[in-house]
């Protein structure tokens, strides 16, 4: 290696040792050097939470006996957020399950071409899952 790179290399090295040797031995934090402190404390923002969403719930109730429905809880959204939360996973199961069966199907029908034998459905591949001894 030339004379040069290794001054260069050095003097790089040299600046970043020097870096974090400040930031290591300078009394305080970098918050306190930018003098930065949170607008709102956590307990604030978690109110301000809660007043919103008591808001919104005030503003969907109004709208709802407007127009003569019946007003919702915080119960009956818990409620409706459950059931979506069930329904979103018996479909993802699902989904999960049939991408499944195409895949051992697809694994199946190419033993079956190695052999020289025809290739099954999937409807004929599902009835012998569900009865396994039918096919034999």
């Amino acid at each position: 290696m030339d004379s040069f790179a290794v001054v260069i290399i050095g003097l790089v090295l040299l600046v970043l040792i020097a870096v974090v040797l400040l930031g290591v031995f300078y009394p305080g934090s970098g918050a306190d050097q930018l003098d930065w402190k949170p607008t709102r404390s956590p307990e604030l923002e978690a109110q301000n939470e809660i007043d919103d969403l008591e808001q919104m719930q005030a503003a969907i109730n109004a709208k709802r006996r407007a127009r003569g429905a019946e007003e919702i809880t915080e119960r009956d959204v818990r409620d409706r957020l459950d059931s979506d939360r069930r329904e979103q996973q018996e479909m993802l199961d699902r989904e999960m399950a049939d991408a499944e069966i195409d895949e051992l199907l697809a694994m199946k029908n190419r033993r079956r071409r190695s052999r020289g034998q025809a290739e099954i459905t999937r409807e004929e591949y599902e009835r012998s899952l569900r009865d396994p001894g039918a096919g034999r």
